[in-house]
């Protein structure tokens, strides 16, 4: 396409309501921590390598071919369940990024290369850790 040679409403993407493709075989259920794996596709929280955590289910959706069901998600700053032991977070992480043991489970630790990013640690209260998901924030951390 060329360069503009006059004014152009360029479309514009506002808030934080988002909607995504769902991987194959997967079952969400909303409130759950959603990440996109390397092929693009949004598929439940899970102690996996390749993907990245996009945010909160705001819907239940079950998927079984790749690429055809959709489900509306959200980003933002969400309280999601602490890991345990050395893993769990504490409010000295707050400002580093956290990282995927399951749909509801954030941990301190990639443990040893085999979780995810999730997003980064806001803060940690008695009930579990706020982490704000944003895609390119945590791709950037």
């Amino acid at each position: 396409m060329a360069a503009l040679t006059e004014g152009r409403n360029t479309p514009e993407r506002v808030g934080n309501d988002l909607a995504g493709l769902l991987g194959a075989n997967q079952t969400i259920f909303a409130g759950a921590l959603l990440m996109r794996n390397a092929s693009g596709h949004l598929i439940e929280g899970a102690t996996a390598t390749g993907s990245v955590g996009v945010g909160r289910a705001e819907e239940a959706m079950t998927s079984t071919t790749a690429g055809v069901t959709a489900i509306r998600y959200r980003r933002g700053t969400f309280r999601f369940a602490n890991s345990a032991a050395g893993d769990a977070i504490t409010i000295a992480e707050a400002g580093a990024a956290c990282f995927i043991v399951d749909d509801q489970t954030v941990a301190k630790t990639d443990g040893t290369g085999t979780r995810s990013r999730a997003g980064i640690v806001e803060d940690v209260d008695a009930l579990g850790v706020w982490v704000r998901c944003d895609e390119a924030l945590t791709k950037a951390a």
